[in-house]
């Protein structure tokens, strides 16, 4: 296969499908870079040139002509930063945002109606795609994207399976502690109460990396469970993020107090709910799978 051939291709056809090679961008008569230039001002107060010039790696000359035009057209005003004097701060004026607001709604129309023709499960593998060419392309070092969403069909399967796996792989645990998270897991299912009760998923690439049940234990307290991250997703905060996720929903559901469970061995976990606030209440030796442990119980105030 030629590589470079293929990517051309793609180019040209991802290109054709924007519209980008039209002599207005979204029926306005602003090229892509001038609209590029407009979002950069809409997204922000006040923005320097300079700033503007290294984010979208224009030419000096050919940023000073856009802004030019703008200023015509009367979508920008210019003035000497307080800072510098020999910097240029660029603003938007009420037109300028509001041919901004103009651009940024057709562009989103214009992408609801392209996903439109699409299956969800389609739309979900194109935002896979997506990400993976700007993954491998974006230059530097940076995080892998991650989203955190409400659980579909199949991922209840999954937070069994993984929790099974992965604990016995890490900690020795056997099937007992697998049947314990299919019972807390079936539970939620047959018992949910959907305004004090939720489940969250965390999902990279479109596969599922970690986990996290916020369930009913009283009627003023509740229940952190079933966190777990993918050794392959550790280090990107998704463990954080899916704690905070659960405190804040518990928060808004009514509750004044949320309990968790846990093992000392589990020390990683424990750092993110010491974070978050939780504190020890109690903690006392058990086994698992003839291993000896020590259960405990952490707590935090909402």
């Amino acid at each position: 296969m030629d590589i470079v051939s293929e990517v051309r291709a793609f180019n040209r056809f991802y290109t054709s499908v924007i519209g980008v090679l039209g002599s207005g961008m979204h029926d306005t008569p602003y090229s892509l870079t001038e609209a590029r230039v407009l979002f950069e001002l809409g997204t922000r107060d006040a923005a320097d040139t300079a700033d503007v010039r290294a984010m979208l790696d224009l030419d000096p000359g050919y940023l000073s002509r856009i802004l030019t035009r703008f200023e015509g057209d009367g979508l920008v005003s210019r003035e000497r930063s307080a800072e510098d004097a020999r910097r240029q701060v660029v603003r938007l004026t009420p037109k300028g945002r509001d041919t901004f607001a103009l651009l940024d709604r057709r562009s989103a129309t214009e992408i609801e109606t392209l996903l439109a023709k699409l299956t969800d499960p389609e739309r979900r593998r194109l935002v896979t795609a997506m990400s993976t060419v700007r993954s491998l392309l974006e230059p530097g070092e940076r995080r892998e994207p991650y989203v955190i969403r409400p659980p579909r069909a199949g991922d209840l399967g999954w937070v069994v399976h993984r929790h099974g796996a992965l604990y016995s792989e890490e900690y020795g645990w056997g099937a007992a502690f697998e049947a314990l998270v299919a019972r807390i897991v079936a539970e939620y299912v047959e018992d949910q109460d959907p305004r004090r009760e939720a489940a969250w998923i965390a999902e990279v690439h479109g596969e599922p990396v970690g986990c996290i049940f916020c369930l009913r234990k009283g009627d003023t307290t509740a229940q952190l469970r079933l966190l777990l991250v993918e050794p392959s997703a550790r280090g990107m905060g998704i463990g954080r993020r899916l704690v905070d996720e659960c405190l804040r929903f518990a928060a808004s559901a009514g509750y004044s107090r949320i309990e968790l469970w846990t093992r000392d061995v589990l020390v990683s976990a424990r750092r993110i709910y010491q974070a978050a606030g939780f504190e020890l209440v109690e903690q006392y030796p058990s086994e698992e799978s003839g291993i000896p442990v020590t259960d405990q119980i952490w707590a935090k105030d909402l």
